[in-house]
């Protein structure tokens, strides 16, 4: 049981704010930004997170800037993710985790180096929301429960460590329901990946309907995902990795067609009969 958390004092960085946003998601933590004494790293209640140089998940002190110079970028965060058992999924399906790694054991240009861009693009990354939610947590030496930072961090926490848990029951429940829909077969064939409206239908399992098509394998074939609209009976449609073959802007003028985005990447439709959602797809496509 983890009573609170000390994490270190000045500049505050994205990846000791996530991890003990994490921690928060568990349970009601204050956080004390200040350097660790050797009763803190001692003391299995007090999760020491990104100071202290120490890895010890036991003793629960969280630290990675004693590993060596040219070990594979592990942050903070990474290693709060591994002793809760989320880090191989985070890493499957947070596309930013990695970036979050290299960032913050390599700084800014050796990013940008592995990731192939300019300098100058890592800071246009930047957003108010980066710069105001870090600024404000370095500000204060102490976080307690009921503060506007305290509260947003469980709630960014709590949101993260959610998506992950539940990520694996969503991912069976389209695997077990999902078809695969063909097209048209031979060199020019393309297929659609469509889950079907069930009662039981977890709430968001659309959202990984592209998790889906990548364990499949047909991250190539398939063009477009169909799947029950949230917002009403029916079905949405939208591009595959925004695949340019199919607009959807072309079935504005069908009768059962309550929304096409003028961008033609998606639709939504009051229709419900199969035959008629493969027609409408096939009517969006365009060689």
């Amino acid at each position: 049981m983890i009573n609170s958390i000390v994490t270190h004092p000045g500049g505050a960085h994205k990846d000791e704010f996530l991890a003990c946003a994490v921690l928060l998601s568990k349970d009601s933590l204050p956080i004390y930004r200040r350097e660790p004494n050797e009763v803190d790293l001692a003391d299995e209640t007090i999760a020491v997170l990104d100071v202290g140089g120490e890895h010890d998940p036991e003793r629960s002190n969280f630290d990675h800037h004693q590993f060596p110079r040219d070990m594979e970028p592990t942050c903070a965060l990474s290693l709060v993710l591994q002793h809760l058992g989320l880090y191989e999924d985070a890493r499957e399906f947070c596309s930013w985790l990695e970036v979050a790694e290299w960032f913050d054991c390599r700084g800014p240009n050796d990013t940008a180096e592995w990731l192939g861009v300019d300098r100058e693009i890592m800071g246009k990354l930047n957003s108010p929301l980066d710069i105001t939610l870090l600024q404000s947590f370095g500000k204060q030496t102490e976080h307690h429960p009921g503060e506007p930072i305290w509260e947003v961090m469980r709630m960014i926490g709590t949101d993260l460590v959610g998506y992950l848990t539940s990520l694996r029951s969503r991912l069976d429940f389209v695997a077990q329901h999902c078809e695969v829909w063909t097209m048209k077969e031979g060199d020019g064939g393309w297929k659609v990946l469509f889950l079907p409206y069930t009662e039981s239908s977890p709430e968001e399992a659309s959202g990984v309907l592209g998790w889906h098509v990548k364990a499949l394998g047909l991250e190539d074939q398939v063009l477009a995902l169909v799947y029950p609209d949230s917002r009403g009976e029916g079905y949405g449609m939208r591009r595959f990795n925004d695949d340019q073959r199919l607009d959807f802007s072309q079935l504005e003028e069908e009768a059962d067609i309550r929304f096409a985005h003028a961008r033609g990447f998606i639709a939504k439709t009051s229709s419900t009969e199969v035959e008629r959602l493969k027609t409408l797809v096939l009517k969006a496509y365009r060689a």
